[in-house]
């Protein structure tokens, strides 16, 4: 039996956890501690702490945050946001911080990838790719939130990134963030099938059931924000995971 990882991705806005729909409507969701608390007593994977604020105010990250965030997290960290230096990423470490993400600096200064990978090890560096169709149809990678359109093809930026030294891709789907839609499996399989470095599927998880074809796509992770902080269909706040029986029988035993 295969295992595969299931992370829960939080966003930090303004010192709180929000979720978006579309990287867009943002709603409070709480503490980003206690929300930590409830994962470690699930005993995820590994979890993915995004600092939504850091790149569009040109600030590094909030190390005292991260400091804090990651001494209550008893499970793998991976962390992205206002990242730019070489001695940031040093910091982060130190503070336990496992993995580091990259996303608006991967598409302007490819070069930190590739020291990045030198001081902690590729499999410690994430690029974050944030994908979303054009007027034509086409995807294209944006960084900002989704607001900065790179031009970009998907493919093309996660083999340079791959090239430049980052051992993993999280590959974001925009138009399906927050809307229960489903994961994008043509996106999954068409970036997957060119690279030889694993990739972590996210945007428009609903179930546990719609797991295995990501997977079978060419996913080596999965990833989601709104199944985990959300009860349907009011949409009220309630951190879940789902239980090791359930991805048992949904997903381990088909791998």
């Amino acid at each position: 039996m295969k295992r595969v990882r299931v992370i829960p991705v939080l966003l930090l806005h303004k010192g709180g956890l929000v979720k978006s729909v579309r990287f867009k409507n943002h709603k409070y969701v709480g503490d980003p501690i206690n929300a930590v608390k409830i994962f470690n007593e699930k005993e995820v994977d590994e979890i993915i702490i995004l600092d939504i604020d850091a790149t569009r105010e040109k600030r590094p990250p909030d190390i005292e945050k991260i400091k804090e965030i990651a001494g209550e997290a008893f499970i793998p960290m991976a962390y992205g946001g206002g990242i730019t230096t070489i001695e940031e990423i040093r910091q982060l470490f130190y503070l336990g911080v496992e993995k580091i993400i990259l996303n608006h600096t991967a598409v302007h200064n490819p070069g930190l990838v590739t020291n990045a990978a030198a001081m902690v090890g590729s499999q410690s560096v994430v690029v974050s790719v944030d994908v979303k169709k054009n007027l034509f149809g086409k995807y294209k990678v944006y960084t900002k939130n989704g607001t900065e359109n790179t031009g970009m093809d998907p493919i093309d930026f996660c083999i340079k990134m791959q090239e430049a030294g980052a051992g993993e891709i999280m590959l974001n789907s925009i138009d399906r963030d927050g809307t229960y839609t489903g994961y994008d499996l043509g996106l999954v399989e068409n970036v997957s099938a060119r690279l030889r470095i694993p990739v972590i599927i996210c945007g428009g998880a609903n179930e546990v059931d719609g797991f295995y074809p990501a997977i079978r796509q060419g996913a080596s992770a999965l990833a989601a924000g709104s199944m985990f902080v959300f009860q349907r269909p009011h949409q009220a706040v309630l951190i879940s995971y789902p239980s090791q029986t359930e991805l048992k029988t949904k997903l381990f035993s088909k791998l």
